[in-house]
């Protein structure tokens, strides 16, 4: 992948790879589960646009030009709609045509294949693992108005430093199709870029046994969880543990001889979202991460996460042989 964004910035020099190896990790590289990574691309100069957020599009925002005559200045000018919009997808669908042509170049041409009829940039490798690479730019110094009720004010959690180091992460805007906005064909939409805050989630979770929990919540999922329907993924085990945290406000609640509660706790939170068939975002309530997901891939996902619940609950061993 970082060969073929090599190639990539040969050819168009605004497309500069983010991908960094650092002690033995790659920066930018997210794990989706065991064979799905994302690679997030971070575009530079953003400057001329206004962000905005108006809630109109559950998930995501647009990038207005602030000024007209400004478009000029724009790195990205003719991916400006005329009605001064960014967009998105005109970014995205350049990117991926750059992306073929590297592939097609490189000398791993055998086996890195584009996979087809999607407008994302996804690479299949080996037939085995799929890489998804994903525009954004981020979004730095401030916080977007769909968010503006985090922290809750009467919960002691993350505590007034943390909040202010969370919001000064920031958050990224990425150019991918927004689950939310399935089915809505206008142009805004298509403009549109999706909100994330994986460095904001990561910086709450950080202390204690949290980092744990995730993992051991992320192994449970890969292992019995990954079901017809595709009804659960790993960001939704990430967005619950927040909410746990915001239940077990207490450093002492995320002492390592509380794990098993806290497992416990979360499980049974997500049976109860799937029986709901609602799991609004952590950041954005307002955006249910069980959307568009089948009735019937919901209920057996509930029915599955109290096999394992009960598992955990009645048998102090569970987690050595689960």
């Amino acid at each position: 992948v970082s060969d073929v964004l090599k190639e990539v910035e040969v050819q168009e020099p605004r497309f500069i790879s983010s991908l960094n190896e650092m002690d033995n990790r790659y920066e930018g590289l997210e794990v989706i589960s065991p064979t799905e990574f994302e690679v997030v691309l971070y575009l530079n100069q953003m400057g001329v646009f206004n962000f905005v957020d108006d809630g109109s599009l559950p998930g995501c925002a647009v990038l207005k030009l602030s000024d007209g005559r400004k478009r000029s200045m724009s790195l990205w000018v003719e991916f400006i709609t005329a009605s001064g919009y960014l967009s998105a997808r005109k970014i995205r669908s350049r990117f991926q045509t750059l992306v073929a042509q590297a592939v097609d170049k490189c000398s791993y041409r055998d086996v890195v294949k584009m996979v087809a009829d999607t407008s994302e940039v996804k690479l299949r490798i080996r037939d085995r693992y799929v890489v998804q690479i994903t525009p954004a730019f981020k979004c730095t110094g401030i916080w977007p108005r769909s968010a503006a009720h985090w922290p809750l004010p009467h919960i002691p959690w993350p505590g007034p430093n943390r909040v202010a180091e969370v919001k000064a992460e920031g958050f990224n805007l990425l150019s991918k199709e927004c689950h939310s906005l399935a089915g809505k064909q206008s142009s805004a939409e298509s403009d549109a870029w999706v909100l994330q805050f994986a460095e904001a989630e990561n910086r709450l979770q950080m202390g204690g046994c949290r980092k744990k929990c995730l993992s051991i919540l992320k192994t449970l999922r890969d292992r019995h969880l990954e079901l017809p329907g595709q009804p659960l993924n790993n960001y939704h085990m990430k967005t619950l543990v927040s909410y746990e945290c915001e239940k077990h406000p207490r450093e002492s609640d995320w002492d390592e001889s509380c794990l098993g509660d806290r497992l416990n706790g979360i499980l049974l939170q997500l049976i109860s979202c799937l029986q709901c068939r609602r799991c609004p975002h952590y950041f954005l309530p307002n955006l249910d991460l069980f959307q568009g997901k089948p009735h019937s891939a919901l209920e057996n996902a509930a029915k599955q996460t109290w096999r394992l619940a009960r598992e955990i609950l009645t048998n102090p061993k569970s987690l050595e042989k689960l």
